[in-house]
């Protein structure tokens, strides 16, 4: 299979970067992220909150109408290509319910356009259940639970919903994001921080790390453009399941990389173990994704003229 992008969507990726980067760099999210100053140790202050205008700008640009066919007001590309976008997304560690935004364009009025926040309740969590004007699924119930990321307000709901392969996918693709920008982090730190006169990429155990990360990135990278092609439940699966190793693992050996600073909050690598923590709870969990994977890997093969 041939992974390599076309001149659209490589035009359509540097496209999401660029809009990002200016409207929602790493000075914006550590600004967001940060408690306030007089906060008391432990004390994360009030709620995030969404950023509107950023909303209806994504929206402007078509981020949340991407697979929404032209005749009906949407860019008309393919879940490859919205993959690509949520790769982006996840790089910048952009907050707000996208995924649930994403899949309720040209269903809900104002989604595709950004001019409708929608939250949706994925498994037994609701991501920014107060932030939204629509909210998808019964969350009677819910109860707010203290957020390990503090740009993830969440609420836990008593019934759980389905979980739908797209978003299963999207969210895999803003995993992935995640794990190719702590991977660079990494690589950049371990070439400028210096030990011993040195720089400490130069020592054996370091250079492990950043290559595992790399490999754990490719490995996922594939299985996630792989997924966006075939959409097969269990391609999806796979992908889910790297994506969230890739993300997870990444992050904790980038701030294995980063030593102490990685923790602090001038930094965004904790940030992205934080946000790969939330995220790896969304929709199904991992145990049902392993054991449809292991059910389909078990299945005995059929025989011809059986």
């Amino acid at each position: 299979m041939d992974f390599r992008l076309g001149d659209d969507q490589r035009a359509l990726r540097a496209g999401v970067r660029e809009l990002l980067a200016r409207r929602f760099g790493p000075e914006r999210l550590r600004a967001a992220a940060a408690p306030p100053r007089d906060a008391g140790a432990g004390d994360r202050g009030s709620a995030p909150v969404l950023d509107r205008a950023l909303w209806r700008e994504l929206g402007e640009a078509g981020f949340f109408a991407l697979r929404l066919p032209q005749a009906r007001g949407g860019v008309g590309l393919g879940l490859a290509e919205a993959v690509l976008a949520f790769e982006e997304a996840g790089r910048a560690l952009l907050p707000g319910p996208l995924v649930a935004t994403h899949l309720a364009a040209g269903e809900v009025p104002g989604a595709a356009t950004g001019a409708c926040v929608v939250a949706a309740v994925d498994g037994t969590l609701v991501e920014w259940l107060d932030a939204a004007d629509v909210v998808r699924g019964d969350v009677t119930g819910a109860v707010a639970l203290r957020s390990a990321d503090p740009l993830t307000p969440l609420h836990r709901v008593p019934r759980a919903a389905p979980g739908d392969p797209v978003a299963v996918l999207l969210t895999a693709a803003e995993q992935l994001g995640s794990a190719g920008r702590t991977c660079a982090l990494a690589v950049q730190h371990a070439r400028t921080r210096e030990q011993f006169g040195q720089p400490i990429g130069a020592f054996q155990a370091v250079q492990h790390l950043c290559a595992e990360m790399l490999v754990r990135v490719e490995v996922a990278r594939a299985a996630v453009y792989a997924a966006a092609v075939t959409g097969d439940p269990l391609d999806i699966a796979a992908a889910r399941l790297s994506a969230d190793e890739a993300a997870v693992r990444g992050a904790r050996d980038c701030l294995q990389v980063h030593g102490g600073t990685g923790f602090t909050w001038e930094s965004d690598v904790h940030l992205h173990l934080k946000r790969a923590w939330c995220r790896a709870r969304r929709g199904p969990a991992a145990a049902e994704a392993e054991e449809a994977l292991a059910e389909e890997l078990l299945a005995p093969a059929e025989r011809p003229g059986t």
